[in-house]
């Protein structure tokens, strides 16, 4: 055995012919320096170049050979020998036990390949996945896609198309609400019209009704009136009127409504009342004034006789007087005069209108 010097830190790489030569108990001097040359070492470029060994305990040399390189590289990496130190002995240990233990390399994945029994020379190239196959989906590979950069791609694509397709989507379900909006807006509107339309027709209607029903009420009033007043004579006409102008009246103007009619033709009260006045008037005649229940006064002038005395209470349509020509005429008629409670005298036709006669 050699001494037990350090061991030198230069890179040793075993190869056929030191296993078959080596003998420990030979080598007494130091080991050289050893300068691997582009002549001594066979150059790898981009191949695994595996040389076949037949028989002994190097039949799988190219796996030996792989772990005596990480051995002698773990353990000093590349180095020189020291000058004037004794070598060490190196004791290689029987591989061909541990060769027989390893599987056959040609059963490991991604070793087969490598591996070759034809001529050292051939050269074998290790089948791999191409690179550009990294972050293929399952998906992306159904479909045909087996780049990484086309699948990235495509990926992108998508993304964008969807992206693109949300947001268009947006937009319409947006368009769609506004739309929607707008109708309900217009529905809302029509509605508000068409109800603002309906009340004023029901106003109208209402009015309507309602005018109806007054014109009934006073139809009704007019006629009540008509049986509780009566035109105060008969077989008439109408010759001068209230407000006619003439020198024969001594104001101006007829202050009253002449009822023409044959003399002696009998004159009834227009309404209940009491009998104020009843005698000679001057230039008005024989007059019967009668006051109603209100205070209203009804004239009847020119009688040719008085059938009532101041104090009396008629009723409507008793007889109070007959038609003449008492006093200023020009010939037998009724002049009669409307005297409100305060004394003004207004139109009789009017009045006589306003409580449903119609003369």
């Amino acid at each position: 055995m050699a001494s037990n010097r350090p061991a030198p830190q230069a890179v040793y790489v075993p190869n056929d012919d030191d296993f078959g030569s080596y003998d420990a108990g030979t080598h007494d001097g130091p080991f050289e320096e050893w300068n691997p040359t582009e002549e001594s070492v066979r150059p790898v470029r981009g191949r695994h170049r595996v040389h076949k060994k037949g028989g002994g305990g190097l039949a799988r040399s190219s796996t030996v050979l792989g772990v005596g390189v990480i051995a002698a590289v773990g353990a000093g990496g590349i180095a020189t020998a020291q000058d004037g130190k004794p070598p060490v002995s190196i004791s290689m240990p029987d591989l061909g036990a541990v060769a027989d233990s390893l599987p056959e390399a040609k059963s490991l994945p991604g070793v087969g390949s490598l591996m070759s029994d034809d001529d050292p020379t051939d050269t074998v190239v290790a089948a791999s996945a191409p690179l550009t196959a990294a972050g293929v989906s399952t998906a992306d590979a159904e479909q045909g896609t087996t780049d990484a950069g086309e699948a990235l791609r495509a990926r992108i694509m998508q993304q964008a198309e969807n992206q693109q397709n949300q947001a268009d989507t947006a937009v319409r379900t947006a368009a769609e609400d506004a739309a929607v909006k707008k109708a309900a807006e217009e529905a809302a509107a029509q509605q508000r019209a068409a109800e603002k339309e309906a009340d004023a027709k029901a106003a109208a209607k209402k009015k309507k009704e309602e005018e109806a029903r007054k014109a009934k009420a006073e139809a009704a009033r007019l006629a009540k009136l008509a049986k509780s007043y009566v035109i105060p004579t008969s077989s008439y006409t109408l010759t001068s009127h209230f407000g006619d102008a003439g020198s024969m009246w001594s104001s101006g103007h007829h202050t009253g409504l002449d009822f023409a009619a044959p003399t002696g033709t009998p004159l009834k009260a227009v309404h209940t009342g009491t009998v104020k006045e009843a005698g000679w008037a001057g230039a008005y005649g024989y007059r019967t004034v009668l006051e109603l229940e209100d205070g209203t006064e009804i004239w009847y002038c020119h009688q040719s006789s008085l059938n009532v005395s101041a104090g009396q209470k008629v009723s409507t349509g008793d007889v109070i007087g007959r038609v003449g020509a008492t006093g200023n005429v020009t010939g037998p008629h009724l002049h009669m005069e409307v005297h409100t409670p305060g004394g003004t005298g207004i139109d009789p036709l009017g009045w006589l209108q306003g409580k449903g006669l119609n003369p």
